[in-house]
């Protein structure tokens, strides 16, 4: 019996990530500036392969309560520029994992303070701090449970 192939596309290894973990959701707007100023980073780009954002979700229309269905105007749930490219934010963002392509862990240590770097000049003048950590925190190959 064959597994059905997967919808997803893992790598399939387990690169590092660089963890973003702010002390309080960013707006819309600081999750754009904050974005872009990690992809701005010549030395951080060439090192990314992939971005993740994690949050509370902004839904579309209202789930629960007497305006079930009615459309959410919500003014955090809108499209932003990230790069070149517009994507509608679905959250209220307080996770950033930076999937780094490194050759070894001198490598790993240089983008890790380079990302340091620009979140001190990107989240703290927002008033509040953030974390970061090295680690793996997404799957990196399909499970089980994906192939359906």
């Amino acid at each position: 019996m064959s597994v059905p192939e997967s919808k997803d596309n893992y790598s399939g290894k387990a690169y590092p990530q660089v963890w973003i973990s702010t002390d309080r959701l960013l707006s819309a707007d600081s999750t754009e500036r904050v974005l872009n100023m990690l992809a701005e980073n010549e030395f951080i780009l060439s090192h990314v392969r992939r971005f993740d954002i994690r949050g509370e979700s902004i839904p579309a229309t209202i789930n629960s309560g007497p305006h079930k269905g009615i459309a959410n105007n919500h003014s955090e749930r809108k499209i932003i520029r990230f790069g070149t490219q517009e994507v509608e934010l679905t959250k209220s963002v307080g996770d950033f994992y930076l999937e780094v392509l490194v050759k070894d862990e001198a490598e790993l240590n240089e983008v890790f303070e380079e990302v340091k770097k620009v979140c001190n000049e990107a989240i703290l003048p927002l008033g509040f701090g953030y974390t970061l950590s090295v680690g793996r925190y997404t799957k990196y190959r399909s499970t089980i449970s994906d192939s359906y």
